[in-house]
């Protein structure tokens, strides 16, 4: 089989996977609280991720990386995935998924801004105006298309879904500078959020085992959006001529997701969130071919 038809069926596995993942984080809720979704999930993704590294040749990888790239990568294990999935989680907690879910595909527009800062990269007038359009998106599908906000969706909630898309963001903003192993960083990365987060549980009123009824959706998770998911991306990556165009598969996820939580949970569909979805989801796909200018 060619790598170029390879490299799309992992692609459309991974989008596949990170399109059921907000149905199986609302599943996972009922049961369990965003910490211990968290921990557990954790735990199950940095297990999944150690297993795969010597399969990928990456130990060797990993045994090579320079002092510095170790230390940057444990702590980056603090904003992903110890921060972020709080943050996210949290998210999925107060608000419906769809929501959720939408407002936080919003991040790449976010890593544009906050490239400007952190990378000294200027926005184009094309990229300030996908920009825009993407706000509008979120305004719409928080407000339901009423004027002012109409009340109904927990203000917090909103506020860490936004904020799970700043620390996306940031995460890979200052992973893009390391040329380290990817697969080697991220092992270290869920390895010292993983103890982040054991040793933070006395913040959380402590560890408690989840019911039975939560660890099909919180090994799932560990596997599909966590661990297998971003080994079955890399590879993708690593067999295509064009990773712009392999990119662009990932933003048939969000869309799946609504149909998933329609037809999985039952979760009504508000008719304005595909609409605010397919706004954020166009100004991504349209900035990203603008050059700043």
């Amino acid at each position: 089989m060619q790598k170029e038809t390879v490299a799309a069926l992992l692609g459309a596995l991974v989008v596949l996977f990170w399109g059921t993942a907000a149905t199986a984080f609302e599943i996972a809720l009922r049961w369990v609280t965003p910490y211990q979704l968290l921990v557990y999930a954790t735990a199950v993704s940095t297990l999944v991720l150690a297993a795969a590294l010597p399969v990928r040749g990456g130990w060797h990888a990993l045994r090579e990386m320079p002092r510095p790239s170790v230390v940057r990568s444990l702590l980056l294990g603090v904003l992903n995935p110890f921060l972020y999935y709080l943050v996210l989680f949290a998210a999925y907690d107060r608000l419906p998924g769809q929501v959720a879910m939408s407002l936080n595909y919003g991040w790449p527009l976010v890593l544009a801004l906050l490239a400007v800062p952190i990378l000294g990269q200027p926005l184009g007038r094309r990229q300030l105006l996908a920009i825009a359009v993407s706000f509008l998106g979120a305004v719409l599908i928080v407000t339901g298309g009423q004027i002012g906000f109409s009340g109904g969706l927990d203000p917090l909630g909103i506020a860490l879904a936004l904020g799970s898309t700043a620390i996306w963001a940031t995460f890979w903003l200052v992973n893009a500078r390391d040329g380290a192993d990817p697969a080697a960083k991220l092992l270290l990365g869920f390895i010292a959020g993983l103890a982040l987060a054991l040793l933070a549980s006395p913040l959380f009123g402590g560890l408690e085992l989840p019911p039975a009824q939560a660890w099909p959706a919180l090994v799932y998770i560990g596997l599909f959006e966590m661990g297998l998911t971003f080994i079955l991306w890399l590879t993708a990556l690593q067999l295509t001529a064009s990773a712009a165009r392999l990119g662009q598969l990932i933003y048939l996820a969000p869309f799946l997701s609504l149909l998933f939580l329609h037809w999985i949970i039952g979760e009504p569909i508000q008719p304005t969130t595909p609409v605010g979805l397919a706004m954020i989801i166009g100004a991504i796909l349209w900035q990203a071919r603008a050059r700043p200018t």
